[in-house]
Formats: C-alpha cells, sequence, structure tokens
C-alpha cells in the first residue's frame, strides 16, 4: 500500500495507541448476537498489543442524542475480551478525567475499550476542541473502520490532523481489496448491481459504465431500465419517472464502451408472497397483472457467461426478491457460479453491501468471494467514485 502507513510501521511499544475501530454490532437483550466484525478487528488489536502498544480502543455504537445507557460500548467490550482471550478494560467515557485515569493506568500490551464516541456532540461535528480531548490520549493513531470512514467525525478523520495517522488491517485488507477490483483491476471487469430502486444507485451506476467492461443490472432496478426501452412491465416494482434517467446512463456506457445486460426474460408472479405461483416469461409475453420478482433461466446463462469473460467481479445488490422462494434462484445461483470460478482462481470476486452480503451468506459462499465487505454506506459510496474522508486523511 505505497500511498498509506500501515502496521508495518509503527513501533508500538510503550505508545498510546488510538485505534478506531467498528463496534456496530447486533445486539438482543443486552448480549452481542453476532461477532463477525469482533472477529474481523481482532488480529489487528492482538498485533498492537503484542507489539507492546497500549492499545485504546474508539468506535460509536448507534445514534444516540447524548448519553444512554441503550447505546454504551460496556457489554460489546465484554464480547471483544472473549474474542480476542485477553482482558479489555473499559472506561464510562472516551475524553476528560475519566478516560485520562484509565489511560495512566494501562501497561504495554493492555486493551481499553473507552465508551461511545457519539455520546459528545463534538464527535459527528468533528468539532477541533473535542479532537484535540481525544488526541491528548494517544500517541498516534490508527484508523481501522472503513465501514466508518464516509463521515468526516472526530474519531474518524479528525485524528488524523492531530496525530500521525496510520491504517490498520481491516482498513488495509479493505483499500487493498477494492484497489483489485477497481483502482487497478484485472480486465475485463464485471459488475452486478441490483436491488429494488435505481434511485438509489444512480451515482453509482454513472460511476460504473466508465470504469467496468460489462454491468449486469437486476433486481426492481432493471424493470425501470426495461421500461425506459418500451418493455411492458405489468404490474412490477419500477420508477418510471427515472425512464430519462436510465436512457442517459444507457447513453454514458455507450460512450465509454460498456456493455449493459438486461434481463432478456423474468420469472412473474401474480402476488408478491413465498412460495406464490410463477413462471418464466420472455420479455415480449410478460402479462399485464404480473409482477417480475426474479431474472428468468435465460438471462442467468447470460450472467453466467459474462462471469466467465471477466478477471474482476464486483457485485452490489440482489437480481431478484431473494428473502422469498423461490425468487431467490437467480441471486442464489449466480452466486453460486461466481464462487466457483473464484475458487479455481480465475475470478477476482469483490462484493458488498447489506442484502449483497446476506444473500452471498443465504447461497453459503460469502467465504469464496476473494473479499466481502460488511462496510454498507462506505462501500457504496466508494463504488459511487466519492472520496471517504476517512481515507483520503490516511493517504501519506
Amino acid at each position: 500500500m505505497p500511498n498509506f502507513r500501515t502496521l508495518d510501521d509503527i513501533d508500538a511499544r510503550g505508545k498510546r495507541v488510538l485505534l478506531r475501530v467498528d463496534l456496530n454490532v447486533p445486539m438482543e437483550q443486552g448480549r452481542v448476537s453476532d461477532t463477525t466484525r469482533l472477529e474481523r478487528i481482532a488480529p489487528g488489536i492482538a498485533e498492537l498489543s503484542g507489539k507492546g502498544g497500549k492499545v485504546i480502543l474508539l468506535a460509536h455504537f448507534g445514534r444516540p442524542k447524548g448519553r444512554d445507557e441503550k447505546n454504551s460500548l460496556k457489554p460489546v467490550a465484554a464480547a471483544l475480551a472473549e474474542v480476542i482471550r485477553k482482558p479489555v478494560a473499559f472506561a464510562e467515557d472516551c475524553v476528560g478525567e475519566v478516560a485520562a485515569k484509565a489511560v495512566a493506568a494501562m501497561k504495554d500490551g493492555d486493551i481499553l475499550c473507552l465508551e461511545n464516541t457519539r455520546f459528545h456532540a463534538g464527535e459527528e461535528k468533528n468539532d477541533p476542541a473535542f479532537t484535540a480531548e481525544l488526541a491528548k490520549l494517544g500517541d498516534l493513531w490508527v484508523n481501522d473502520a472503513f465501514s466508518a470512514a464516509h463521515r468526516a467525525h472526530a474519531s474518524t478523520e479528525g485524528l488524523g490532523h492531530n496525530l500521525p495517522a496510520y491504517a490498520g488491517r481491516t482498513m488495509q485488507a479493505e483499500l487493498d481489496a477494492l484497489g483489485k477490483a477497481l483502482g487497478d483491476p484485472a480486465r475485463p471487469v464485471i459488475a452486478i448491481v441490483g436491488g429494488a430502486k435505481v434511485s438509489t444507485k444512480i451515482e453509482l451506476l454513472q460511476n460504473l459504465v466508465g470504469k467496468v467492461d460489462a454491468l449486469v443490472i437486476g433486481g426492481g432496478m432493471a424493470n425501470t431500465f426495461l421500461h425506459a426501452q418500451g418493455v411492458g412491465i405489468g404490474k412490477s416494482l419500477a420508477e418510471k419517472d427515472l425512464a430519462a434517467t436510465a436512457l442517459r446512463i444507457f447513453e454514458k456506457a455507450e460512450a465509454a464502451n460498456c456493455a449493459i445486460i438486461l434481463p432478456v426474460d423474468a420469472v412473474v408472479a401474480f402476488h408478491f408472497a413465498a412460495n406464490a405461483p410463477s413462471h418464466a416469461y420472455g420479455l415480449d409475453a410478460i402479462p399485464s397483472d404480473g409482477m417480475i420478482l426474479d431474472v428468468g433461466p435465460r438471462s442467468v446463462e447470460r450472467i453466467h457467461a459474462a462471469i466467465d469473460d471477466a478477471a474482476t467481479l464486483v457485485w452490489n445488490g440482489p437480481l431478484g426478491a431473494f428473502e422469498m422462494t423461490p425468487f431467490d434462484r437467480g441471486t442464489m445461483v449466480a452466486a453460486k457460479h461466481a464462487a466457483e470460478r473464484t475458487r479455481a482462481k480465475k475470478l477476482i470476486s469483490v462484493a458488498g453491501g447489506g442484502d449483497t452480503v446476506a444473500a452471498l451468506n443465504q447461497a453459503g459462499v460469502a467465504g469464496d468471494f476473494s473479499y466481502v465487505s460488511t462496510a454498507g454506506g462506505a462501500f457504496l459510496e466508494w463504488m459511487e467514485g466519492k472520496p471517504l474522508p476517512g481515507v483520503e486523511v490516511l493517504r501519506i
């Protein structure tokens, strides 16, 4: 990573390391119900601790307006201690005397979690005075929270102006993977973009057509593109008022020599419900009272062929209503095909976004993709080509 300093560049012994991590984990009845994010950050924490650093964790949790015990990081710190199999001390605040005393009591190799940074309004405002208070607690700052890198907050961006700044291991892995996907990818590059609405992904589509060789559009958003081309889509979900936008994206893709791959057939049902009777129709025969809920078998064949032609795949969004059988089939089959190509070392596959991660887990192939980002909004903004404040501040 030539543009960023990483943990390889840190002599951590005796240093107070402010480590920004993502502790936004799901909770049920006061306990962490899924430790995936904790497991991802554990190796970086263990590495800094093992090198003799005093590891001070900074994180937010939820969207509190001031101090709110429901959003305390205390139970998360306890769950993290179980994951990393080392004690994790906890301080009831992230600035001020309470935090300063907790940091002063640390020995080399100790790990301390500070309370939710968003309990203070200065965090989201990126207030210089609040940032300075945080900076007093550390000798250097490591950002390991790519998922919060699209926010210019005190702990995600401000500290990079106050202390020597480094990318943590999960940040490094994310930036490496994203660089391979769109920064300097092996070509040809294909993107699969699905989901319900074009309106949420206009900037994404406009950016991708200038960067990829082929763009597969699926899900409800494909209906908007089909409608724009004059295809009858029955009662299918579509944003018909965005037909002109869809046509502009077609024009931009043509100018950039990017092939847009739309469904050529569709699985149609007459009720939006799991296991509703359904049938595959060609696009010239969609019933006027039917709803397109998945790509059809010929469309899946085309998507497989496009994946076979590609060296790199970037995936965001499902191809159909994957939450309901049998309308998950297109997404499941395509995901398994991409995973098979990846396992055979014929494809670099990078995926991200909440629904995408859920779909890949449902297909049982998330572990087979080259990289699966759990970053949500930050992943989407990166795909849209936007600079991320928490990444930009790390550049050398």
